[in-house]
């Protein structure tokens, strides 16, 4: 249930665990094709060869595809899509097996058979915009909200429970802030349920410092056991990796603050001491403005044609005298917590332009697989997702997923559960 580009796969093929995709339910066209592109790579079907283009257009309107991951297309939206597209999502919804609209699926369609020889595993990451700071907090108290979603699980599953076909374990994946307050009486609600349905659950916040990735992403997991069994959460193991491990060797100009945006700001900034924060840049260099002000440092200029390359080596010279930090540093321009040497915030789908980095005297943001780097994917599978994906799409899937690491630790112990 809402899959993504399907971290939690990744976790098990990355551990060798003998799996099969047998159901997924995403209806966010980027989403989809990125699962397409990395878990059925080789699936070259044209599952759309005998549609009517009009049928496509009916087909994907009723699915209730969406284009914005907040609402589903119109049927106008479809249409102006072009058939050649049309038909490109048609064939990824067919070669993942994906459901798609989470509201319209029932519990007979996740087609549960075999479970004395397949154990059914149901992942649930479910939107987590109306719980976490980031978003409007809203909530989850019904399915009016996006993290009301949770309440469709809930009915999937009382569904399977009337058919005798329940999955025997179910992970969920979501911010912190599902147990916060004004959710953990939801939160609380929706464990009651699972227990009467016959499983035992066991919930704990992981963090991906403590699984091997620099990344400060604190997420809530929770396992839930069909049964009498018990489950243990991996313990924390030591982080060897840091932030400039992860890093690109070569890096596109694209993703440096432009040289002339550069000596805009340090030329305000003689000119304007007082300035703390510029809207024209919507308060993006309000961290080094305030660096400026606690510190007064002097910027020199020889003359008005100094070199941009001074004025970059001034720039970032002056944060990293009055920071005390590596060449190779996160900066975290929004104000937030203030990010520990060689660990990057939280990759944030959001954010991504605020995780600015010092690296080499130039100010530069985390480039997409640098940020799939941080999520745990390894450099082949970003790129099968890469070729049908613009930048901005790539950050959003990244931030808007699991750290593939935290996922293999989780799995392992549940491998140890089933010898």
């Amino acid at each position: 249930m809402f899959a993504g580009y399907g971290s939690q796969a990744l976790a098990l093929k990355y551990l060798g665990v003998p799996f099969e995709h047998w159901k997924i339910c995403e209806w966010a066209v980027k989403s989809i094709q990125a699962y397409k592109d990395i878990h059925f790579t080789d699936d070259n079907t044209d599952y759309s060869r005998f549609w009517l283009d009009r049928d496509i257009i009916k087909y994907l309107y009723q699915k209730g595809i969406s284009s914005n991951y907040n609402d589903p297309m119109s049927e106008e939206q479809i249409k102006r899509l072009g058939e050649k597209q049309r038909r490109n999502i048609l064939n990824n919804i067919f070669a993942t097996k994906n459901l798609v609209n989470i509201q319209q699926v029932k519990g007979e369609d996740l087609d549960i058979k075999d479970t004395d020889k397949y154990t059914y595993i149901m992942t649930y990451s479910f939107p987590c915009q109306d719980l976490s700071l980031a978003g409007n907090r809203k909530g989850m108290s019904d399915t009016s909200t996006r993290s009301g979603m949770l309440w469709e699980v809930e009915r999937i599953l009382k569904e399977l429970k009337e058919l005798g076909t329940l999955p025997e374990v179910l992970l969920m994946e979501n911010v912190i802030q599902v147990h916060g307050e004004g959710a953990i009486e939801h939160f609380n609600r929706f464990q009651l349920t699972l227990e009467e349905l016959g499983y035992k659950n066991y919930w704990q916040d992981l963090i991906a410092t403590d699984y091997g990735i620099p990344q400060t992403r604190n997420r809530t997991f929770m396992v839930s056991v069909l049964g009498d069994y018990n489950y243990t959460f991996p313990k924390p193991i030591q982080l060897k990796l840091k932030l400039k491990d992860m890093l690109e060797d070569e890096v596109d100009e694209k993703y440096y603050i432009e040289d002339d945006l550069l000596k805009h700001i340090i030329k305000t900034k003689k000119e304007h001491p007082e300035y703390t924060q510029y809207d024209r840049y919507n308060g993006e260099f309000e961290q080094l403005c305030r660096v400026w002000k606690d510190k007064s440092p002097t910027l020199h200029t020889k003359s008005k044609d100094i070199k941009i390359y001074e004025y970059k080596k001034q720039l970032t010279e002056t944060i990293i005298n009055v920071k005390n930090i590596e060449k190779t540093q996160m900066l975290d321009l929004y104000n937030r917590n203030s990010v520990a040497n060689n660990l990057c915030q939280t990759v944030d789908m959001g954010y991504h332009n605020s995780m600015r980095l010092l690296h080499e005297c130039r100010i530069r943001k985390l480039t997409p697989k640098e940020c799939f780097r941080l999520m745990g994917v390894k450099d082949e599978d970003f790129d099968k997702v890469a070729k049908n994906q613009s930048d901005s799409s790539l950050y959003h899937l990244a931030g808007d997923s699991i750290v593939v690491n935290v996922l293999m630790a989780i799995f392992k112990e549940m491998i140890k559960w089933k010898k």
